[in-house]
């Protein structure tokens, strides 16, 4: 038989794609490690949506980064580019100054453009290369390309153009970012670009009940893994910030520390140690029943360990939320000026739900809180349904708890949803604590109890919660008749216990001086007994003595009688 020989094969080792880091906060998480390095990146989308600002921000970063870049703009002049981004704090005229950056603006006259013969792109090649090489590039933008074909209808020669483009720019070695306009059928008005490129970001800026949100998303990365959902992303103060909360799954890490809630009989209730570090929380009740002083209180016993606190004011401005809490003792100006406290005031129509959590995202990162306070959530329905504000809120749960943040929510009841909320949350909370309404002998107070905590001893009870100008107190449970008894009515109650309890005091004191007057007539009798006994023991026992006396006597008697007839016999020779 024929020996068959097999060749081994010697496994190639496959190299990872190269990556050039966007430092775009969450976007190089989004693509894994940034954009790909020596390849072009599309970045479409309508107008507002973003798309300038993206690429500028690539270029600012990667010089950061140590790799200069080069923008050629066919839309903006170098000045209008300088004074969009100074709201950003970014001076592109000293990074020009510094041989750090090249901007070239490349104006075309749509008028002037004839489509005759061929196209050749020579002239614009010789301007990106005088602008590499005058500060050693590294990266480059093309803003916006779709002016570069503007007037032309042949698809053959724009898409052999387009490849042209790419094809330098690669040889070149260059990490290109690329903008296009979206398009009708299409991501771009051509629709060529997205098949070109190798990786294409659709941003998209919509508008849902008259709340506008910004989102990106990967369309496609080729060789690489990449997050495929929509991310909301803001444009603020330091830039673009995207959120890639929607991956967060449920591998993060828990604390068996302890945290204090700002009220000691809270704390009691809670096993007498508070919420598990890095947990949420849930406070939900009617109106005025002490949420905001709750969550408050946990603000300044956050801030009283030394560790920063970030509250998220909802419906208040910060300087009401300072006036409001100073008249229960709480006085949190000095802990917002000593840096521990940090209060964000925003309506939830300002923005939309999206907008919200990357905010949100943004300021963890900026102050880097160990405790987070969100009042109320409740209002949050006012920018979104409630299954869109659930799903924002699960986001941001494990977002927190990730970070380790224990975070604390107020949820506003409605009366006829006691123990229940609209948005369907209390079952990702951790703790649950109802605060009520006791409305009672013409009085309404404040009634608290905790719904469940998991993972700790807690109590059942229900406590009347009083709000003071010294803080927040809770009191014992007093039960009546007619259940627990809260307000004039309980202190009517403890007043008609004490009163019966000293009645019974003072009756258990009669019982037992009467008791004491018995014992001792009974002592006193049992003395005269005892006397009686003695005195009838004395007495027999000197009858007893006398009868051993006549007895002895009596024997003697006999004795010597028996003696004396003895001697009567005997003869007078005295012999027997």
């Amino acid at each position: 038989m024929r020996k068959v020989q097999r060749k081994s094969v010697k496994a190639r080792t496959l190299s990872p794609l190269k990556k050039a880091l966007t430092g775009i906060e969450g976007l190089d998480t989004v693509t894994d490690g940034g954009f790909p390095r020596g390849r072009a990146t599309l970045i479409c989308g309508g107008p507002g949506c973003g798309k300038t600002l993206f690429g500028l921000q690539f270029i600012i970063n990667g010089i950061a980064l140590g790799e200069p870049g080069v923008v050629i703009s066919f839309e903006e002049t170098a000045d209008d580019l300088t004074k969009n981004v100074a709201s950003l704090g970014v001076d592109l005229d000293k990074l020009v100054r510094s041989k750090k950056l090249a901007i070239d603006h490349v104006h075309i006259d749509r008028s002037e453009i004839l489509e005759t013969g061929g196209f050749d792109l020579a002239g614009l090649f010789v301007r990106i290369a005088q602008a590499v090489s005058s500060v050693g590039a590294k990266r480059i933008l093309l803003d916006t390309v779709e002016v570069l074909f503007s007037g032309f209808s042949n698809q053959g020669l724009l898409r052999a153009e387009l490849e042209r483009l790419f094809r330098w720019l690669k040889d070149h070695g260059l990490t290109a970012v690329i903008t296009g306009e979206r398009g009708e059928a299409a991501l771009t008005r051509h629709g060529l670009e997205e098949y070109i490129s190798d990786c294409v970001l659709s941003l998209d800026h919509r508008v849902t009940d008259q709340v506008t949100t910004r989102r990106v998303r990967v369309v496609k990365y080729r060789g690489s893994t990449h997050g495929t959902n929509e991310y909301p992303f803001l444009i603020g103060e330091r830039g673009i910030s995207v959120l890639p909360i929607t991956g967060v799954g449920l591998d993060y890490q828990v604390s068996e520390s302890r945290v204090r809630t700002g009220a000691p009989a809270l704390d009691e209730m809670l096993g007498g140690k508070g919420y598990f570090r890095g947990s949420s929380v849930l406070i939900s009740g009617t109106a005025g029943t002490g949420k905001s002083s709750l969550a408050a209180s946990f603000a300044v016993a956050t801030c009283a360990r030394g560790e920063k606190c970030l509250y998220f004011a909802l419906e208040e401005p910060a300087t009401q939320v300072v006036r409001n809490m100073k008249s229960i003792g709480l006085d949190l100006q000095p802990l917002v000026d000593q840096g521990l406290l940090s209060i964000v005031a925003a309506r939830p129509t300002l923005v939309g739900l999206e907008q919200h959590l990357v905010a949100m995202h943004v300021a963890v990162e900026r102050v880097k809180p160990k405790a987070l306070v969100v009042d109320p959530i409740s209002s949050l329905v006012s920018g979104g349904n409630a299954h869109e504000v659930k799903s924002m809120l699960v986001r941001l749960f494990d977002y927190l708890k990730r970070k380790g943040i224990t975070g604390l929510f107020t949820y506003l009841s409605a009366a006829r949803g006691l123990e229940e909320t609209d948005l369907d949350v209390s079952s990702l909370t951790d703790s649950w604590i109802e605060l009520r309404d006791v409305d009672r002998s013409g009085e309404r107070n404040r009634a608290l109890y905790i719904l469940k905590s998991r993972g700790m001893a807690h109590s059942n009870q229900v406590r009347e919660l009083l709000i003071t100008n010294h803080g927040l107190e809770l009191v014992d449970a007093v039960v009546g008749p007619q259940g627990v008894i809260v307000g004039s009515a309980r202190v009517a109650q403890l007043a008609e216990d004490q009163r019966a309890a000293r009645n019974r005091q003072q009756s258990a004191a009669l019982r037992q001086r009467e008791l004491e007057r018995k014992r001792r007539v009974v002592n006193a009798q049992i003395e005269a007994l005892r006397a009686e006994l003695s005195a009838s023991e004395e007495e027999l026992r000197r009858e007893v003595d006398d009868s051993e006396r006549e007895d002895s006597a009596a024997r003697e008697q006999q004795l010597r009688m028996r003696q004396t007839k003895l001697g009567a016999r005997r003869p007078s020779n005295g012999k027997p």
